[in-house]
């Protein structure tokens, strides 16, 4: 008579009957899945993910959390990017979208894996594995409808569309990180960052502990001041912009939130060429529920209406990104 634990791993007849329906259909169908690391443009903190075997140790500071990264970390020569092949069975649905400045074809990807994928559940949150198939690539954001008695496991995702293939790096050669991406103050908020770790909204590293910031640009509110851009000896753009930004914080108490506004309204008030605030900014307290636990977070916003020159953003730029530079070597 087998005991409780036997009993509690073994397979099930449904699962043996089911396995086999798979293999049989899919024609014992592999996905080859392979191993890409999360890499932070320190310049205005755009997210790439870059094959594996591309990277040294040097290049690794984003494994840490953004802005507290070790520099001038010694080089090594990294290992071939790892790759997984699993068994299972890929569909997916192709479904075509057309908005105001794009046309594209959505391909959601559902895999079917007769076994557990345990590289997806030990990888850190700056590990992405991404499959392919048919010329289609695709990764992996949720593990759906999943029945213990039957064995299966249903991985569910989305295949990377044309807009976004820029931000997987298959080559150094696809990588710039001389110049910055974003044209909005965001670079002069990454490095405001004696008070807490800041980051860009909708980027911020998976499972972050407080205390921390996301800073968020209103896309709406930036306006041109003068009526035209003034051009250099050397045609250099300079315009005046103003723009709203949020910053939103996490587990900071009332002191600390005075203390990161006295920060910022002194460092606008020292470096004038660079940011202006035009507003008078005050901190609020946000309410985001956890109704398992009956409690609200420690969350709490404050809104500048800044003034800058785009210019003297791009040079603030270079003067982070000289200390930041990743480091790409080959292996022989």
């Amino acid at each position: 008579m087998p005991s409780i634990s036997e009993s509690i791993t073994s397979q099930s007849q449904l699962n043996s009957d089911l396995v086999e329906g798979i293999t049989v259909l899919s024609q014992s169908q592999q996905i080859t899945f392979t191993k890409y690391v999360r890499l932070v443009l320190p310049i205005d903190g755009f997210v790439f993910w870059v094959k594996a075997d591309l990277l040294s140790a040097s290049a690794l500071y984003n494994a840490s959390a953004y802005n507290r990264a070790a520099y001038d970390t010694p080089s090594g020569i990294a290992q071939d990017a790892a790759t997984i092949t699993v068994p299972g069975s890929l569909h997916y649905l192709t479904q075509q979208t057309q908005e105001e400045a794009e046309s594209m074809a959505v391909n959601q990807v559902v895999f079917t894996s007769t076994e557990e994928i345990q590289d997806f559940n030990e990888i850190a949150p700056n590990i992405l594995y991404i499959g392919e198939f048919n010329g289609i690539r695709f990764a992996f954001n949720r593990r759906d409808s999943f029945y213990q008695q039957s064995g299966l496991h249903h991985y569910v995702g989305q295949a990377v569309t044309a807009i976004f293939e820029s931000q997987l790096i298959d080559s150094p050669q696809d990588f710039d990180t001389r110049n910055v991406i974003v044209s909005n103050s965001l670079p002069i908020w990454l490095m405001l960052n004696q008070i807490m770790p800041m980051y860009p909204s909708f980027l911020v590293p998976e499972n972050t502990e407080p205390v921390y910031a996301a800073v968020h640009v209103d896309p709406n509110t930036t306006q041109a001041i003068q009526s035209a851009p003034l051009f250099g000896p050397t045609m250099t753009h300079t315009q005046l912009v103003r723009e709203s930004v949020r910053i939103t914080m996490y587990g900071m108490r009332n002191f600390n939130a005075l203390d990161f506004q006295d920060y910022v309204q002194q460092y606008a008030l020292g470096h004038d060429d660079v940011m202006g605030i035009s507003n008078m900014p005050v901190i609020r307290d946000e309410k985001k529920t956890a109704t398992e636990l009956n409690v609200i977070a420690m969350k709490k916003s404050i809104v500048f209406d800044v003034n800058y020159y785009q210019t003297r953003v791009n040079d603030a730029a270079r003067k982070l990104i000289l200390k930041a530079i990743p480091t790409f070597y080959f292996s022989p």
